[in-house]
């Protein structure tokens, strides 16, 4: 079976012998070969034959095969569709290919190469070897160290949370010894919903912001015996939901109280080292920003540990104020070794700032030195003022004797 594609419809055509109505293509074809071979005189008939042609094209039936065929065939002419009705020169037209491509299951995607510190490796492992003796303050007194073994679970877990709480902006030792009168006192959800804020305060004096956490924890308290039975969540959304328990907090409690590994524990200590060591990207401007740059790249199995690494590591070595480069395995490959840290600027009014008074003075010093005579000496210069009229008598002495 033959399909023939004319202007405006596909005429089919069954065996060899050629339909009633000759196809345009090879009408054309015809046409053109006889222009070629007859006189200019012809040109009548041959427009006759283009019009009979055309005639044929548009019949819409079945015309059965002329006289002259030996074989009985059918043309069966199809009817016009909306790509049909595109005349002839516009179809021929090159149209845009649209290519597309299989998925294949066992292709794998391209992987990008991940951003890791240059040298993390081995200065992890000069920190280990310093932390070997786990003698820092975090070691003994840390929150690992605060709560009851022997209580139940629950009150174990509440008692993680609070030494949590109190850990914040505080020392090591000052939360070790708040937990010590809390436990002492009783530090469970039903005994400190029952004290009251002031005996809560002298319990907890002197962690930072006292008077804030003692708030936090009467809140807290409350929350956890309505919605979790004197419990604390197992879910790091709901630690965070709590009054005064935040990203870090969460994290440590979920790995100290309940054993899984939810995140990276980024304090102050882990903060400051991680961007003194390079181990981010860029430099981030609180722990919050560290602890999602730490977890790109960092493997998780070390997520537990890097917290008591750096915070040891940071109490005894890579200090705030003046670090021990020189004690520090590290000092060769840090890109912060042997550089002075920032120090904070005095507040106006604190001992250690220079006074107004001093500051007016030391700027007008050398103004009145060179308004007095060359012979007078810097002690002179630094006695206690007297009153003008005795200095006009003193000069008007030494130029008039």
């Amino acid at each position: 079976m033959h399909r023939y594609a004319t202007g405006s419809s596909v005429v089919t055509r069954r065996g060899n012998q050629t339909a009633g109505c000759t196809p345009a293509a090879s009408l054309r074809s015809r046409l053109t070969n006889r222009r070629r071979n007859v006189d200019p005189a012809s040109s009548v008939e041959v427009k006759l034959e283009v019009e009979e042609a055309r005639i044929c094209e548009q019949r819409p039936s079945t015309v059965p095969s002329s006289a002259g065929d030996g074989l009985n065939h059918q043309a069966t002419v199809q009817p016009k569709t909306e790509t049909d009705a595109v005349p002839l020169s516009r179809s021929r037209r090159r149209r845009p290919v649209k290519v597309e491509y299989d998925e294949a299951d066992d292709v794998s995607p391209v992987k990008t190469e991940q951003w890791e510190p240059s040298d993390w490796k081995q200065q992890l492992g000069f920190i280990r070897e310093m932390r070997s003796g786990r003698d820092a303050p975090v070691d003994n007194m840390g929150a690992e160290k605060c709560y009851d073994t022997e209580a139940p679970a629950p009150v174990r877990r509440f008692q993680v949370l609070v030494s949590l709480m109190l850990s914040s902006q505080t020392k090591d030792q000052v939360t070790a010894a708040a937990m010590q009168k809390l436990r002492a006192h009783g530090c469970t959800v039903e005994n400190i919903l029952a004290t009251d804020d002031e005996t809560l305060g002298k319990l907890i004096y002197p962690v930072g912001f006292w008077r804030n956490k003692v708030k936090y924890l009467k809140l807290t308290s409350a929350v956890l015996q309505k919605d979790f039975e004197g419990d604390i969540p197992n879910s790091v959304e709901g630690l965070v939901r709590l009054p005064g328990v935040g990203p870090k907090m969460a994290h440590l409690a979920m790995g100290i109280a309940w054993d899984q590994v939810s995140g990276i524990g980024v304090d102050t200590h882990v903060h400051r080292i991680s961007n003194r060591l390079g181990w981010l990207r860029k430099p981030t401007k609180n722990p919050e920003e560290t602890r999602k740059a730490l977890e790109e790249w960092l493997p998780r199995e070390l997520w537990s540990e890097i917290n008591w690494l750096l915070v040891g590591f940071g109490q005894q070595v890579c200090l705030p104020v003046s670090p021990l480069c020189s004690v520090c395995l590290n000092q060769n490959i840090c890109p912060s070794a042997h550089k002075n840290s920032p120090t904070k600027r005095p507040k106006v009014g604190s001992p250690r700032s220079p006074s107004p008074a001093s500051t007016f003075k030391a700027e007008t010093e050398p103004t009145q030195e060179a308004a007095v005579n060359n012979g007078r000496t810097k002690k002179e210069s630094q006695s206690t003022p007297v009153c003008r009229a005795t200095q006009r008598r003193r000069l008007k002495t030494k130029v008039n004797p």
